[in-house]
């Protein structure tokens, strides 16, 4: 029971993102509609995207932005005089910070710029998709391939 509980339960929104990245998978893969290709292409990117916020996330953690309360000298912290003598008591002032305590941003920073990313690409294949269906008059792929002349005539 203990190993269930640590292979699928605790873990259970890993095994969320590794079927939806499946389905997916799956969708690009096996179906000859260009539609139903990009909507494979968006439910693994959004499964990629889900598995590396998860990720970033801590426990009772919290962003890393410092209050005024917590910052010495009204949010500065400098401990060297006009003059050049250093203030130790200034040292002594500052906030300890943990890093186990502060959550990492980078990733989801990083995973916005993929959301962006991915719109953007799904746009333009949007596009792609509705000038193949203009000339092509079908967005299966068979029926595009069929109609495409190959080129070695000489």
């Amino acid at each position: 029971m203990d190993f269930f509980y640590q292979t699928f339960i605790a873990k259970f929104n890993y095994w969320i993102y590794v079927i939806l990245m499946m389905i997916g998978l799956f969708a690009m893969i096996a179906k000859n509609n260009l539609i139903k290709k990009l909507v494979g292409m968006c439910i693994f990117q959004t499964a990629i995207i889900l598995f590396y916020v998860s990720i970033g996330v801590k426990q009772d953690a919290r962003i890393p932005i410092l209050t005024k309360d917590e910052v010495p000298h009204g949010g500065h912290y400098t401990t060297e005089h006009h003059d050049g003598h250093k203030d130790h008591k200034a040292d002594q002032e500052r906030p300890y910070i943990d890093a186990k305590t502060i959550t990492n941003p980078i990733p989801h920073v990083l995973m916005l710029t993929a959301i962006v990313v991915g719109v953007s690409t799904l746009g333009v294949a949007l596009a792609i998709a509705q000038k193949v269906h203009l000339h092509y008059g079908s967005l299966e792929e068979d029926e595009i391939l069929a109609k495409i002349p190959l080129g070695n005539d000489g």
